[in-house]
């Protein structure tokens, strides 16, 4: 397997995005007491922010620890097994669902045009990441990853959820 270098034009899409969700933020709390808001939507942004921060967020770090075959003093980022079990039995990249996850969850707490304008580019910005992400990892685990990429689909985790249940469902049927 040869290792591929990556040069900074990779990293665009990733620095854009995380740019673009601080001045979110930053612009957002600047401007929140400016904003007449739908309480509903602040309260379903907050808990956005927390849902999606700790299952898709923290989640993958510990079933990468766990299952990942990580060397002790490294990254858990820096897998040397794939893993398919946990929150990625689920969705392929949880935490760049958190990232997309988390930009709405702006535009839900804070309510202002000019958080909506910073928010709605993260999500396309994200996914490019997320084509790029299949891409290393196909280099990376080969057959077995695109085996993975029929069952698990890439962040749609309502389709996850409902492919996961389906599977247990019929190892269950089946005593398997």
């Amino acid at each position: 397997m040869t290792k591929k270098s990556y040069s900074w034009i990779d990293v665009i899409p990733s620095t854009f995005s995380s740019l673009l969700f601080i001045s979110q933020i930053i612009v957002g709390i600047y401007l929140i007491s400016d904003v007449s808001q739908i309480t509903i939507l602040a309260y379903t942004g907050v808990g956005l922010y927390i849902f999606s921060g700790w299952i898709f967020g923290m989640l993958p770090v510990i079933e990468f620890r766990k299952k990942g075959g990580v060397k002790k003093g490294k990254s858990y980022i820096q897998t040397t097994k794939l893993v398919n079990t946990g929150i990625y039995s689920i969705v392929r990249h949880p935490q760049y669902v958190t990232f997309i996850l988390f930009a709405i969850a702006g535009m839900l707490l804070f309510q202002h045009w000019i958080v909506f304008l910073l928010g709605i580019p993260i999500i396309p910005l994200t996914y490019i990441d997320l084509l790029r992400a299949d891409k290393r990892l196909i280099e990376k685990f080969s057959d077995d990853y695109k085996q993975y990429m029929q069952k698990v689909p890439r962040a749609n985790f309502v389709i996850g959820i409902i492919r996961h249940l389906r599977r247990r469902n019929r190892k269950h049927q089946t005593g398997k």
